[in-house]
């Protein structure tokens, strides 16, 4: 996975927050979902401009999705130390299992309870609140939120698929391939999914709020 990017400083004026691109590259030879039939939100209004808190809140979203990007490089880290013999198969379970993003706790639910947390200290939003919100917000948005919830569910059967081939490779250590298969897939699937959402959803968060 590639290490995310520096991020520039937002200031007010033009919508400046830029959503981390597609590359285009893939690891696995499956594809779990049709990516061109991704719906497309509303363009942004060009002669709009975003005070500077509003584009913290936009830029916020791909803070969150960076730490997601640095928990998937340390999956990466953790099967190559089982291939190699530095630690085993459970103990690598184990600490998958610890992630932000094998509890149900990332993309646009770890962003409403970061940013909640730092702006209201005593409420929390969950991946069921905000999507609600943004759906009565700008219902122009509902076709790329149901598909956003709908990635979602995927990409928790594909969590699945590689806590599963942990599991078997504990059982059948020349089940390697099979668990780099599964990790590769998880690394197709969450990068492209995150670009999406980041790329669909950054302005309208920085437009409509979350409070």
């Amino acid at each position: 996975p590639r290490p995310p990017a520096a991020r520039p400083k937002v200031t007010g004026g033009a919508f400046a927050v830029v959503p981390t691109p597609d590359d285009g590259r893939r690891l696995s030879d499956r594809q779990v979902w049709d990516e061109s039939a991704r719906p497309t939100g509303p363009a942004p209004d060009p002669t709009r401009t975003y005070t500077a808190h509003e584009q913290a809140t936009g830029q916020h979203l791909v803070q969150v999705h960076d730490g997601l990007r640095g928990e998937l490089a340390q999956i990466h880290e953790l099967i190559e130390q089982v291939a190699a013999g530095e630690i085993d198969a459970g103990a690598a379970r184990s600490q998958i299992n610890t992630m932000t993003m094998r509890q149900n706790r990332w993309t646009l639910g770890a962003y409403c309870e970061s940013y909640c947390r730092i702006v209201t200290t005593h409420h929390t939003i969950e991946d069921q609140a905000l999507f609600p919100r943004l759906r009565r917000a700008d219902p122009r948005l509902r076709p790329v939120i149901d598909r956003l919830e709908q990635e979602h569910h995927v990409i928790h059967d594909v969590l699945e698929g590689v806590d599963r081939a942990l599991v078997a490779y504990v059982g059948a250590p020349d089940g390697l391939a099979e668990l780099r298969a599964a990790v590769n897939l998880l690394t197709d699937a969450l990068l492209s999914h995150l670009s999406y959402e980041e790329r669909e959803l950054v302005e309208p968060l920085a437009r409509l709020g979350v409070s």
